[in-house]
């Protein structure tokens, strides 16, 4: 065996530009295989982290209609909801949209009325000063928490300078009291970074008044009981809301989201690994054309070899091993592209977990690739007739 590999590497050392044209696209396709399968993890990641800041737990009630609504959602459905087995907690949350002012600068952004108990559920946390409080709540501070964009914003850059101070919102002045740290994706279609929170009576009080149209935030006990829970609540919806019953709401789980947006993620990582497979395949059908040449060129070789007693399995050996040999070295140093790569796709915007996974593909499509289109070259070359390959010239 080890003089087969001594000589099967004698051979591809003494024709380096046929080998490099041959390794080329194994190169490519593994460093791609690599790449894509990474994509995929960093997708699958950055969705995950993502969704963290919310739990998967948490379903969504909301009108279903734009503008003023018939048959709003209430406090009391908040109340309703609470008692199902299945929920752990449900308090409503009011949105709006204002004029908020700080110093000369003001700008368009949203304000949410909460209670305390939503900052703990939606992984709120404050980077300065306090959260909002029971007190709060219960003596109608005029305060507000700010999310970590808004602060930068209104600050230009410096929002450490805007606690303690005041803000307008819709020409209604409250105290920063706080800013929570960035979060991200919120899940209930309004970004928490570039909004300001305010206590849930101040809101409904000072703000949106009669036209307070409440989304309830509900928890359930456990994942498992998601969907139980959501049957709790269409039931009440169609009990308290008769003008139209559930219909008039949307009720939205994170966890359905989640799921969601990690299939596509996997999707799109699947039709990409099909076109580095495609990628792979051409390399194959090359390394398969040059192997048919160096079959040809080594004609006469192969019939002073069998002249000389190699057997048919020793031939059919030792080009076969040629071809996994090129198309080995061809997937390590696809790999090796496929690490140097990773950061050019993070400078992209285009994230990238570099996995065991990607590794371990990588290199057996390559060395399949290799087995597969050097076999039957090497089983041609093994199966020349001796006489007549010593004729050829």
């Amino acid at each position: 065996m080890k003089h087969l590999v001594k000589l099967a590497l004698v051979n591809i050392y003494q024709n380096k530009t046929r080998t490099f044209l041959s390794t080329l696209g194994v190169i490519v396709g593994t460093a791609t295989i690599f790449l894509v399968i990474a994509i995929g993890k960093g997708g699958e990641a950055q969705v995950s982290e993502q969704f963290s800041k919310l739990n998967v737990g948490t379903i969504i009630v909301r009108s279903a209609m734009r503008g003023k609504v018939v048959d709003p959602l209430t406090e009391k459905d908040a109340e309703l909801f609470a008692q199902s087995e299945y929920i752990a907690s449900a308090f409503p949350v009011l949105f709006g949209n204002g004029d908020i002012s700080y110093a000369n600068y003001s700008q368009q952004s949203g304000f949410i009325a909460i209670y305390p108990e939503f900052q703990e559920k939606n992984n709120l946390t404050v980077w300065q000063g306090r959260p909002l409080g029971d007190e709060d709540e219960e003596n109608r501070n005029k305060c507000v928490v700010l999310g970590g964009e808004l602060a930068y914003v209104l600050t230009d850059g410096n929002p450490s300078e805007i606690l303690g101070q005041t803000i307008t919102i819709n020409h209604r002045k409250f105290e920063v009291v706080g800013i929570y740290n960035r979060v991200g994706d919120s899940g209930s279609g309004m970004s928490y970074d570039d909004s300001a929170f305010l206590p849930y009576t101040v809101g409904k009080r000072y703000l949106l008044g009669k036209s307070a149209n409440p989304t309830i935030f509900v928890q359930a006990t456990e994942l498992e009981a998601v969907q139980l829970a959501v049957e709790d609540i269409t039931s009440v919806l169609n009990e308290t809301h008769r003008g139209g019953g559930a219909e008039q709401f949307r009720i939205l789980d994170a966890g359905s989201r989640l799921a969601a947006a990690q299939e596509s993620a996997r999707t799109m990582s699947l039709l990409l690994l099909a076109v580095a497979t495609v990628v792979l395949i051409v390399s194959g059908i090359g390394i398969m054309n040059v192997m048919f040449v160096t079959v040809k060129e080594r004609t006469k070789e192969i019939g002073i070899l069998k002249a000389i007693g190699a057997r048919k399995r020793e031939i059919l050996s030792q080009f076969l091993l040629e071809a996994v040999i090129i198309s080995l070295v061809g997937g390590l140093l696809g790999v090796v592209f496929g690490y140097f790569a990773v950061p050019l796709l993070e400078f992209l915007d285009l994230p990238a977990l570099p996995s065991v996974t990607g590794v371990l593909l990588g290199l057996l499509f390559s060395v399949i690739t290799g087995i597969f289109f050097g076999f039957y070259p090497a089983l041609q070359a093994a199966g020349l007739n001796p006489i007549e390959a010593l004729r050829y010239e």
